[in-house]
């Protein structure tokens, strides 16, 4: 009941924040809970940074926030050493990946070699540099906000890079409704500054723990499985779904049950999540990276209808 009222406060908290966009909100802290990094994409101005903002604030747990741009540097995320003539040796002055809740904004505003940078923490927790490893969290979740790529100044986001992210999901224009109370109450500029935290971090973790132990039947395994294979028949993709992704897709599950209050999978904890967890980890026939990102997501929509779904 605890863990139940924990949940709730934390998503009452963000929707306090972020109006009108509740299933957002429910895909994030799916991956929070997890144990996954999010991919938060769309135009500017629709409330990315916010929301991150949001989930940081509340948490009992160390934030930080790297602005990426073209002349940022690996360093300057994971940190450098330092030469100390006073004890004649080199100490390593922690990056602000060094956090537990690691706001990335505008990860395609940078080059792929700092891009690159993140690979390590997002996959395994840690970082290594000067032949040492620094662990990272727990918790440790990455929110990374992107501009789509016909924006000027971007980046793509090479394939290995997209599947650490457990889900890729849009914001999406508010309500007529919605946007007027935006308007009117003006949430991140008064709530988002009064948000308290609802949870600390052993509290988070503990939450996790218990993620991990929420039953899988093997019939909705099966049909994790039947919906990575067909990706990888499909005559539309060129890379279908990698086990990496079949794994996230029943954490993401098993996470979306323990949020809903139930301590079992069913079907639809996996179809509603489906798209999102795999869309990102696909890549079609087409030439180009832009029509790739869109035609994947619709190819795999159909690729799921053709999956029998689990009774």
């Amino acid at each position: 009941m605890e863990c139940a009222q924990k949940l709730a406060a934390l998503r009452g908290n963000v929707e306090s924040v972020v109006l009108g966009k509740e299933d957002v909100i429910r895909r994030v802290l799916v991956a929070l809970l997890a144990r996954g990094h999010v991919l938060l994409e769309d135009v500017p101005g629709v409330g990315k940074t916010i929301l991150a903002r949001a989930i940081a604030r509340s948490i009992d747990c160390a934030f930080s926030r790297i602005q990426l741009t073209p002349d940022l540097l690996p360093s300057d995320i994971l940190g450098v050493s330092v030469y100390d003539s006073n004890l004649g040796q080199f100490n390593f002055k922690p990056g602000p990946i060094f956090a537990q809740i690691v706001l990335v904004d505008e990860i395609n505003r940078t080059t792929p070699r700092t891009q690159s940078a993140l690979l390590e923490a997002m996959n395994e927790s840690q970082v290594t540099a000067d032949g040492k490893t620094y662990p990272l969290g727990p918790p440790f979740m990455v929110l990374a906000t992107q501009n789509p790529y016909e924006f000027e100044g971007t980046y793509f986001l090479p394939e290995n890079q997209l599947d650490r992210f457990m889900l890729r999901t849009r914001i999406g224009y508010p309500s007529r409704q919605a946007e007027r109370e935006i308007l009117r109450v003006q949430p991140a500029r008064t709530r988002l500054a009064a948000l308290e935290p609802v949870m600390s971090a052993a509290e988070l973790v503990a939450i996790q723990e218990m993620v991990l132990a929420v039953r899988i039947d093997d019939a909705i395994v099966d049909y994790i499985l039947a919906i990575a294979e067909a990706s990888r028949r499909s005559e539309d993709l060129t890379i279908g779904l990698s086990p990496r992704g079949s794994l996230a897709m029943m954490q993401a599950a098993r996470a979306e049950a323990l949020l809903e209050g139930r301590d079992y999978v069913v079907p639809d904890d996996v179809k509603n999540l489906a798209s999102c967890v795999c869309a990102h980890r696909l890549l079609t026939k087409s030439l180009t990276q832009e029509g790739s990102a869109a035609t994947a997501e619709a190819v795999f929509r159909q690729i799921l209808k053709t999956v029998p779904v689990p009774s």
